[in-house]
């Protein structure tokens, strides 16, 4: 390596989503989402809530992390927008928290929407106390160093998905769902129809209607049945 590495890339302007494209996602169950979105966009099942309540939809700005460091959370407040979602990847690190809760009190007095992290998080008494959404893999006391190097907005691989800034995220009790912002267009007017049918097939159940989870006669010939 020549000279000193560099601690921290930084991408200061990103492309968000239109008001009206965020809006036909927001309050969405993430079930919905990703059946719209024909099975993708899923973050690994660990990710989750602090609380079962919290659900949150929002542009993504990233942040990368290496092994038990958080420059890069800890610089990307400074680029954040309102509405935003902080997502940040620290490639499943468990050694240490990667934010705690002043952290996340400033990023909800600058507005931002929620925090996702496919890593840990500490103070989690005083991150409820916040009241901003925090999804993450778990809870550790011991925080981070602020070293690099890191990158913000040069896009993540976070809980196995791949998140540019500007992608739709959205979060429920289920987990986490990611739109590649290319595509969110496509899959809102999937999600109108995934919302048709589920309004549907639920008023059919009220009206005592059975319905049809498989189709016997698709598999004519290959059940065998033992009584």
């Amino acid at each position: 390596m020549i000279g000193e590495p560099v601690a921290l890339t930084v991408r200061k302007h990103i492309e968000r989503p239109s008001k009206a494209l965020l809006k036909a996602f927001t309050g969405k169950p993430t079930g919905y989402v990703t059946d719209a979105y024909n099975g993708a966009g899923c973050l690994d099942t660990a990710i989750k809530p602090l609380e079962s309540r919290m659900r949150f939809c929002g542009p993504a700005v990233t942040a990368f992390c290496g092994p038990m460091d958080n420059l890069a959370a800890m610089a990307i407040l400074d680029f954040v927008s309102k509405g935003d979602v902080i997502v940040i990847a620290t490639t499943g690190d468990r050694t240490a928290a990667t934010i705690g809760d002043l952290w996340a009190f400033w990023a909800r007095r600058l507005g931002v929407a929620a925090i996702v992290c496919d890593g840990l998080v500490r103070d989690v008494p005083g991150l409820l106390k916040v009241g901003i959404p925090v999804f993450a893999r778990g809870a550790k006391p011991n925080s981070s160093f602020k070293h690099g190097p890191g990158e913000i907005n040069m896009g993540v691989s976070c809980g196995g998905v791949i998140i540019k800034p500007g992608d739709i995220v959205a979060g429920d009790q289920d987990g986490v769902v990611a739109v590649a912002l290319d595509r969110a267009e496509q899959v809102a007017t999937q999600l109108e129809e995934v919302e048709r049918r589920e309004a549907a097939a639920e008023a059919k159940v009220r009206r005592g209607e059975k319905l049809s989870f498989w189709n016997p006669a698709s598999l004519e010939g290959r059940i065998r049945y033992v009584d």
